[in-house]
């Protein structure tokens, strides 16, 4: 009997101990999931909700008082750690100027800027035109001027895979004036980019661009899916003075009402404090309304302070906006 009931008990432990590592390997594969689960949370966590790109105009002492070649703008902005370009036509227009902007001298600006984001590995994104004629003028044949002389750089962004242009909203003085003529002057704009799946969008630039409910007036009345808003955390200057601005709108209340239109974003930066926050601006905050509109795609930086050099004050926009977009998650 003794021997039998050790024969038992040991089967009995046997069997104990088979169930427990059953049952061990059952739930094994169940804890090994949730930590997986746990740590995509984590590393989702850290990404921030949108894509950096880098405003082309962030190194325009350096092309126009240093010498720096436009041309190297996608090697630098991968050695600063973005991904996508923002290009700025003003700083080649020393030689398309000099080629009268002919077919020609598009194809190699084209060819070159292709050839160098390529290299690095680079997202062309936008193209920034200035100096085109007025798009809210009240003339009708200097409106339509300035709309034809913006077709080459439409060509130009559907030709380097970029998704749109920025243009500016110049022109009359008068709101009721200016709106109509916006709405006009986008509208023919955009219906011609259209077809070359190019999006026309309007930063805050001064002047009554910069009242974001009036541009955003705007966007409603011209309605096109094509055409929207490119809101810069900084430009809300309507009016300058000598000693700076003497009319300007609500920053925060400006972003939001313009993120509702926007198509890309541009993260202005001036000054920064000893903890790395702009001085001006409150980075947590207009990300955060940013981030409730939906808005996940490129964010541009653009440095246009002079305490820092352009390297220093590109790189310390771009660490504040990963700082920034942390806090808000």
């Amino acid at each position: 009997m003794k021997g039998k009931n050790l024969k038992l008990t040991g089967l009995k432990v046997g069997l104990v101990v088979l169930a427990l590592g059953v049952f061990s390997c059952k739930e094994a594969p169940k804890d090994k999931s949730d930590n997986k689960e746990v740590t995509e949370v984590a590393v989702k966590s850290e990404e921030p909700f949108f894509k950096l790109s880098l405003a082309q105009w962030s190194m325009h002492r350096m092309v126009r008082e240093e010498g720096v070649d436009p041309y190297t703008f996608a090697e630098k902005a991968k050695e600063w750690g973005f991904s996508g370009l923002e290009y700025v036509s003003g700083l080649y227009y020393d030689e398309l100027r000099a080629a009268n902007f002919s077919e020609e001298a598009m194809a190699a600006f084209v060819e070159k800027c292709n050839a160098e984001s390529k290299k690095h590995g680079m997202e062309n994104v936008l193209i920034m035109i200035d100096g085109q004629g007025d798009l809210a003028t009240t003339d009708d044949a200097k409106r339509k001027e300035a709309v034809e002389n913006h077709y080459k750089w439409v060509d130009a962004a559907a030709a380097m895979g970029c998704h749109a242009i920025r243009v500016n909203l110049s022109g009359s003085k008068v709101p009721e004036e200016w709106v109509a003529s916006s709405v006009d002057g986008l509208t023919q704009l955009a219906t011609y980019a259209k077809e070359k799946n190019i999006e026309v969008l309007v930063e805050n630039h001064g002047g009554l661009s910069s009242n974001a409910a009036m541009l955003a007036e705007v966007m409603t009345k011209v309605n096109m899916k094509n055409c929207g808003t490119l809101p810069d955390f900084g430009n809300f200057c309507i009016e300058r003075s000598k000693d700076g601005c003497a009319n300007e709108y609500d920053i925060y209340k400006g972003i939001s009402e313009l993120m509702p239109h926007a198509l890309a974003v541009s993260a202005k930066s001036y000054n920064f404090d000893a903890q790395g926050y702009e001085t001006k601006l409150d980075y947590p905050r207009i990300l955060k309304i940013v981030k409730d509109a939906g808005y996940t795609g490129y964010i541009g930086v653009e440095y246009e302070g002079h305490e820092l050099g352009e390297e220093a004050g590109i790189l310390a926009t771009k660490n504040l906006l990963l700082k920034a977009a942390k806090e808000i998650n």
